[in-house]
């Protein structure tokens, strides 16, 4: 059997092209945080996790180009050998102040901090154990490790004391949680599952990649609740309220160091450029000094989760600026992003098998920076979309 085989196989999306229904790959001529422009049609953005909207900060873009200028273009190389600059470990010093833990690793990017750190720890005689709605990064990261993978529930606690219980006394073991989960926009309950953990002498890893700079006045999902200290590892992204490439890791300094030494994501990639580097340092520093941003961002999420439902649709348990709206059809949801993509609305339809059949949803998120008439206008279309369809009454 020739191995190419499968590719001449695949056409679904060939198929969703020719029905003028293929809503991926979308090539942008601008992209200015809350609007993005299509080949002349300008567009409210409701499909980014850009949230605190710091991509176009002129502080973070001219953070970036001081660093090109001093610094070239790239780093040539892994943080192994000689892709470390002082702005690396200085970025790293005040993530790990932020988030609340003695050290921090910075890696090329959030898929790399999850594969590289997870791998690194979870052993030939140790168990890691997920929630089933985990991103697939952290799945990714645990079919790396040599260790075995359990599943949980979604949000389950009977289901992760079952699993965790049924776990040999002789190995390790590690639960990893989302803070946010990115397609729901629900929380982990974080404070349970910590004591779960500790029941069984499970480490707990959370990844902060959607909870950074929108929970725990941007300090992320233990911040929210309190208990920083009953969470052994924070992961987040730089790739969305960071307004940058790249992804750390954050926890005890022995640990740390391990995974500096082990995990081969870090090992054998290139370094994030200081450009990178530098915009990740400069958008930290205005969440810091501008909690006003985050404070915003909840003001529109409520707002909009309000307006969705009062319309009518089902946003399912969302709590944050990531808000479903469940529609449970695949064609549905396809019909429905080119009828808003075509009244000026960009949001990311969801389809099986990505979610479960009669889960599949249109996924928007909003920023800081949506204006009160974007906001309105988006409901508006929604609205008028959502009657035609017959998805709302």
């Amino acid at each position: 059997m020739d191995i190419f085989e499968k590719c001449s196989g695949f056409t679904t999306a060939r198929e969703a092209m020719a029905a003028g229904l293929y809503p991926y790959f979308i090539p942008l001529t601008e992209s200015e945080g809350s609007e993005a422009v299509f080949r002349g049609h300008r567009l409210i953005m409701c499909g980014s996790n850009n949230y605190l909207g710091l991509t176009t900060d002129p502080r973070v873009r001219q953070a970036a180009i001081d660093a090109i200028q001093r610094f070239g273009t790239s780093c040539t190389g892994s943080r192994f050998l000689n892709g470390t600059l002082e702005l690396h470990e200085r970025l790293e010093h005040e993530l790990a102040e932020w988030v609340g833990k003695p050290a921090a690793l910075v890696f090329s990017t959030g898929m790399q901090s999850n594969l590289g750190t997870i791998s690194a720890l979870v052993g030939r005689y140790d168990t890691v154990v997920l929630d089933k709605d985990d991103h697939a990064s952290i799945v990714d990261g645990a079919r790396l490790g040599w260790g075995e993978t359990k599943r949980f529930r979604h949000n389950d606690l009977e289901d992760l004391e079952r699993v965790l219980a049924g776990i040999p006394a002789k190995h390790g073991r590690m639960v990893v949680v989302d803070g946010l989960y990115s397609m729901g926009g629900d929380i982990v309950p974080l404070p349970e599952v910590a004591q779960a953990c500790r029941r069984h002498g499970a480490r707990l890893m959370v990844d902060d990649a959607h909870a950074l700079g929108v929970l725990g006045g941007g300090r992320g999902t233990a911040a929210h609740f309190g208990i920083t200290d009953q969470v052994d590892l924070v992961m987040s992204t730089f790739s969305k309220s960071l307004a940058s490439l790249g992804g750390f890791i954050a926890g005890d300094e022995t640990v740390i160091h391990y995974i500096k030494h082990h995990a081969r994501s870090l090992i054998f990639s290139a370094s994030i450029s200081p450009a990178n580097a530098a915009a990740a340092l400069a958008a930290l520093g205005i969440m810091r000094e501008e909690p006003e941003r985050v404070q915003r961002l909840a003001q529109i999420a409520d707002r909009m989760r309000a307006g969705y439902r009062q319309l009518g649709f089902n946003i399912g348990n969302s709590t944050t600026p990531i808000i479903p709206i469940i529609i449970g059809d695949d064609t549905k949801v396809l019909l429905f992003w080119k009828a808003l993509f075509e009244n000026g609305i960009f949001v990311n339809p969801v389809v099986s098998p990505a979610v479960p059949a009669g889960m599949q949803l249109m996924r928007t998120s909003y920023m800081a920076t949506h204006t009160d008439a974007q906001m309105e206008r988006v409901l508006e279309v929604f609205a008028k979309v959502g009657r035609e369809l017959g998805i709302i009454k």
